[in-house]
């Protein structure tokens, strides 16, 4: 269960940042309403918020979860895959301190949150155009003490493996077709082809959230019988952000 999270308001730059898509410029202040009701969402579900300011400079900064990895045990200070990140990690690092003991990876690590999938104490890690062999090594070294495995797993497309596979409660992933063998032995929801983004849903203490606009999806999770929020995501999906990667939960 989580007590916590760790948010960033995006600045006024947001639509300047790293992204894939071609859905076109976000709206800023839609993005801020659309945020706003995220962390709304959080609040409502019983975590206590750390608000953060936007970075100025780093328009990308919101997508928190790329900085750092929350475990009980500890944080991990990430090292972002794209340069121009890089500094965001450093500026996440006193926060995160605050609650856990904390490392750091350390070059030629790369390596991007949105690409660490935990699940208990097993770790799924995306190698992609943003996290390296390196970067899946070193954080396997850091978490084998304290009893995790680790498994590389190729990202297919998408920016993130957390962009084509989430944790639904349970032993259930929601996926898409093509992740499907990386995951046996999981209770597999395939998401359809023509609605991919829907596989990045986020589960808070016993209810889930999903992007609002893919109702066979919502149909397939609504039969899990679980609490579902579906929550308006359509100026982060065109900066390639999604429900997981807007807040650190622990």
């Amino acid at each position: 269960m989580f007590t916590q999270a760790i948010v960033r308001t995006p600045g006024p730059d947001a639509g300047s940042g790293l992204t894939t898509s071609t859905l076109g410029k976000p709206d800023h202040p839609a993005l801020l309403r659309q945020h706003a009701a995220y962390v709304q969402t959080l609040r409502d579900l019983g975590l206590t918020i750390t608000h953060l300011d936007a970075l100025d400079g780093h328009p990308d900064a919101y997508f928190v979860e790329d900085a750092a990895l929350m475990f009980p045990e500890l944080a991990v200070v990430t090292r972002p895959g794209a340069p121009e990140r890089l500094a965001e990690a450093e500026a996440l690092s006193a926060t995160v301190a605050r609650f856990r003991p904390m490392v750091q990876l350390s070059a030629p690590a790369t390596l991007d949150g949105g690409d660490v999938l935990a699940m208990g104490k097993r770790v799924f890690v995306g190698l992609s155009e943003r996290t390296n062999k390196s970067g899946a090594e070193e954080l396997a070294e850091i978490l084998r003490p304290h009893g995790y495995s680790v498994t590389p797993v190729r990202v297919p497309a998408g920016l993130h493996l957390k962009s084509s596979v989430t944790w639904a409660g349970a032993d259930v992933v929601v996926l898409t077709e093509a992740l499907s063998e990386d995951f046996l032995g999981y209770e597999q929801l395939v998401v359809p082809a023509d609605e991919a983004y829907a596989a990045n849903v986020l589960w808070v203490n016993g209810t889930l959230l999903m992007p609002r606009g893919f109702p066979r999806t919502e149909a397939m999770l609504a039969r899990l019988g679980l609490p579902l929020r579906v929550l308006e995501q359509s100026e982060v999906q065109k900066m390639d952000g999604a429900l997981t990667c807007m807040s650190l939960r622990f």
